[in-house]
């Protein structure tokens, strides 16, 4: 069914207007879906390389990066995520933010299903359309709106380097902060040929 529809809405947007509602907080949603075409390249790349370098080569599953990940936790270092383009799709569709072993086993079940029924361009597109980049903020087109009030399509390299470097933890980072993380982003666009 997503191979050919557009969601309306997803799990993690349905989660924050609860949590709102729940705090009596105020919230308004933002949320556009466009058609991958009227999403710049630069956006697109930026995001494949903060989020999943080797997304168009593995079938959902990073295990180069489960591993590097898992040793560096065995190592007592920074915890970091090896989630897929892919894992984060479906967790932004079907599941909830929260960290749980039972969350996580639902997850990879679903994965293998989103990649041989989707195709890797569909799930692009639907991750860039569905990905929180801030309060309220949910998709490539809502997010250039909000912080540069102009579409998706015309978002240039440093602006999708800046968006990109947000996805990480959108709802406390800010636009351009850490100015290094944004570096490294554009480090891995032009490594990627970008």
């Amino acid at each position: 069914m997503l191979r050919w529809i557009d969601p309306p809405t997803t799990a993690v947007q349905a989660e924050r207007a609860f949590e709102a509602k729940l705090h009596a907080e105020p919230y308004r949603e933002r949320y556009v879906f466009v058609p991958l075409g009227h999403i710049s390249p630069n956006l697109a790349h930026a995001v494949i390389a903060a989020e999943d370098t080797r997304f168009f080569t593995h079938h959902g599953f990073d295990w180069s990066e489960i591993e590097s990940s898992l040793g560096q936790d065995l190592r007592g270092g920074q915890p970091r995520g090896a989630s897929t383009i892919t894992q984060q799709l479906v967790r932004n569709l079907f599941l909830s933010t929260g960290r749980s072993v039972l969350r996580k086993a639902v997850e990879a079940s679903i994965v293998p299903l989103a990649e041989a029924l989707l195709g890797k361009e569909r799930i692009l597109e639907l991750y860039l359309n569905v990905v929180e980049w801030g309060p309220g903020v949910y998709g490539a087109e809502a997010a250039t709106e909000y912080y540069f009030r102009c579409p998706a399509a015309a978002i240039s390299r440093m602006r999708g380097a800046e968006l990109a470097a947000l996805l990480p933890a959108p709802l406390r980072r800010r636009l351009g902060q850490p100015d290094w993380y944004v570096k490294r982003v554009l480090a891995r666009m032009y490594a990627m040929g970008y």
